[in-house]
C-alpha cells in the first residue's frame, strides 16, 4: 500500500484545532514585531531558531529520548533539507516587511501551498480543476497587490518579490518537514531543523557582516518575544500536528495570519496597507483556500520517496 500523499487533506481533532489555534496566535504576531525590531534580519532569524532550538533541547533529552533509539545519520536527512529551506525563508522573508506593507507581505508568504500544489503537479499528481482556478485568483491578486506597490514605491515591490520567494522557500520547509516528522518526534525534528537554520544564517551574517549582537534592550526583549510568540508557539506547535493532519490543512490553517496580523500591525503599528492593495490581498487569500481546500487528487505517477 502507497503512503498518503503529503497532499491529502485529513480531518482535524479537537486536540488539533487548539494547537493550531494557538499557532495562528502565534504567527500572526511575528511580522508586526519584527517590524519593531531595528537589529538586522539574519540576527534576528538566528536568535529565533537558535534560542527555539535550546529551548526544546530539554524536551528531547527527556521527554522524548527514547525515539532517538534506532535511529540512523540517515533519518535525518529531511530534517536538514526543511532547516536549509527554513533559514533561506527567512532571509528572503524578513527583509520584506521593512519594504512593503505588513499586510502584503504576509498575504503573499502565504501562498506557500500554491507552491506545494505546483511540486505535487510536477511529481506526477493530477491537480482538479479547482487547484488551477485557486492559482489563478492567487496570480491575479499578487498582481494587483504588486501593482498597487509600483506605485508606492520599486523597495515595495521588492519586497513583495522577496516574500514570494519566502513563500517558494516556505513550501519546501513544509514538504521536507512532513517527510522528517514521518521517523522523528517533534523535539527531534524542531531541535535539528532550527540548529540547522541557525548555523547557515549565522554563516550568512557573518559573510555580509551583519553584527549577531550588542542591541538595545528593547530589541533582546522583542526578540524574545518572536521567539516564544512565532517560533514555540507557531512554528513548532504547527511542527507537532504536522503529522497528524498534513501539511495541507496545516497551510490552510497558516492563511489565518493574514487577518491576525493585519489586526496586531493596526494595533501595534498604526500600520494599514493601501487600501487599493486590500482586494488584492483578499484574492490571495481566496485563491489558496480554494487550493487547499480541493479534493484529494489522483496519482498519476508516485511521488518519490
Amino acid at each position: 500500500m502507497s503512503a498518503p500523499s503529503a497532499w491529502e487533506l485529513r480531518r482535524p481533532g479537537g486536540r488539533e484545532f487548539a494547537l493550531m489555534a494557538v499557532g495562528v496566535v502565534g504567527i500572526s504576531l511575528s511580522g508586526p514585531l519584527t517590524a519593531l525590531v531595528t537589529a538586522p534580519a539574519l540576527a534576528i532569524a538566528f536568535w529565533r531558531n537558535a534560542a527555539g532550538a535550546v529551548l526544546l533541547t530539554p524536551v528531547l533529552a527527556t521527554r522524548e529520548r527514547a525515539t532517538l533509539r534506532g535511529l540512523r545519520l540517515r533519518h535525518l536527512g529531511s530534517s536538514v533539507v526543511a532547516g536549509l529551506f527554513l533559514a533561506a525563508h527567512f532571509a528572503a522573508w524578513l527583509p520584506s516587511l521593512s519594504m512593503t506593507s505588513i499586510g502584503a507581505s504576509v498575504a503573499l508568504v502565504t501562498t506557500t501551498p500554491i507552491w506545494t500544489a505546483l511540486a505535487a503537479r510536477i511529481s506526477g499528481v493530477r491537480l482538479p480543476a479547482q487547484v488551477w482556478w485557486g492559482l489563478a485568483l492567487a496570480i491575479l491578486g499578487a498582481a494587483l497587490i504588486a501593482g498597487v506597490d509600483v506605485t508606492v514605491s520599486l523597495e515595495a515591490l521588492a519586497g513583495d518579490g522577496l516574500a514570494t520567494l519566502g513563500a517558494i522557500c516556505a513550501a519546501g520547509y513544509v514538504l521536507a518537514g512532513a517527510r522528517a516528522r514521518e521517523r522523528l518526534a517533534t523535539s527531534a525534528y524542531t531541535v535539528i531543523c532550527y540548529s540547522v537554520c541557525a548555523v547557515v544564517v549565522a554563516v550568512a551574517a557573518l559573510l555580509v557582516g551583519d553584527p549577531l549582537a550588542g542591541f538595545s534592550t528593547r530589541d533582546w526583549l522583542l526578540l524574545a518575544a518572536i521567539t516564544v510568540c512565532a517560533q514555540l508557539l507557531g512554528h513548532t506547535v504547527f511542527n507537532l500536528v504536522l503529522s497528524s493532519v498534513g501539511p495541507t490543512v496545516v497551510s490552510l490553517a497558516i492563511l489565518l495570519e493574514v487577518p491576525g496580523a493585519l489586526i496586531v500591525a493596526l494595533v501595534l503599528l498604526q500600520q494599514a496597507p493601501p487600501l487599493l492593495a486590500l482586494p488584492g490581498m483578499a484574492a490571495v487569500v481566496a485563491g489558496v483556500a480554494l487550493v487547499v481546500r480541493a479534493s484529494k487528487p489522483q496519482t498519476l505517477v508516485e511521488p518519490g520517496t
